[in-house]
């Protein structure tokens, strides 16, 4: 149950994803940036993390307080979206260009083209 009119409804949702923007871009550096950085870097997840947690609260909060869901629904949304899109510009690496996962194994050399090198 809304006790929001639906023409009140969306412009709070809607606020509440530009809020959620607002802190993820208080908190990180741009994506471009995180991508051509160094991958898996400690403190660019720590700040991700961060930001992840506090729009989680500031989205609930405004949940709560609202009782819409269309607030929850889109800053969630939001909250979601931009933790992946942080999560995934952390895995680039510069070198290649591309996020390689990680499957617990002994790292391979790369070349420039991005070829993996073996040693024998």
């Amino acid at each position: 149950m809304s006790l929001l009119k639906p023409d009140v409804s969306i412009p709070v949702a809607l606020a509440t994803g530009a809020l959620v923007y607002g802190v993820y871009n208080l908190a990180l550096p741009p994506v471009a940036d995180v991508r051509t950085s160094a991958e898996n870097h400690p403190d660019v997840a720590a700040a991700n993390k961060g930001a992840a947690w506090t729009s989680a609260v500031a989205v609930a909060g405004i949940a709560l307080i609202s009782r819409d869901m269309n607030v929850f629904i889109v800053g969630g949304g939001m909250t979601l979206a931009l933790t992946w899109w942080y999560n995934h510009a952390d895995m680039v690496i510069p070198e290649i260009g591309r996020a390689v996962p990680d499957f617990g194994g002994e790292p391979e050399s790369v070349d420039a083209d991005g070829a993996a090198m073996t040693s024998f």
